[in-house]
């Protein structure tokens, strides 16, 4: 594999990663809130395990876990870790725009601070 082969990796990583994320919480908000008994939320929370969309969203997970794997064989952990930071801010984003999250002053500038942290981190 070479460094590119890699470097790929690490953005099928990222991608599968913020799949995972949406999904579930896609299919969390579809499900409704969360039931008041025990018994409720045992079946709530099996339905999700059992809903194909949350099952991909694992699929995606354990994907992400093997493209990392294949990416650590060729790039330093130093090199390609702070990467995964654009997880949070693609999570962010997409939140805002999928999910009608709040998008605060405060959020908006924590992720340019991750932004600033990436820039520097990856001047290796």
């Amino acid at each position: 594999m070479t460094r590119a082969h890699a470097w790929f990796c690490v953005a099928l990583t990222i991608a599968l990663t913020v799949y995972g994320q949406f999904i579930v919480k896609w299919q969390v908000l579809k499900a409704g809130p969360l039931p008041a008994g025990s018994g409720q939320r045992a079946h709530y929370i099996w339905q999700l395990l059992l809903n194909p969309w949350v099952i991909s969203a694992f699929a995606a997970a354990f994907l992400a876990s093997v493209t990392w794997m294949l990416a650590m064989t060729r790039l330093p952990l130093s090199e390609a870790y702070p990467l995964t930071a654009l997880v949070f801010i693609c999570v962010v984003f997409g939140g805002a725009y999928a999910f009608a999250e709040p998008l605060s002053t405060a959020r908006i500038a924590g992720v340019l601070l991750i932004v600033i942290g990436l820039v520097i981190g990856s001047r290796w």
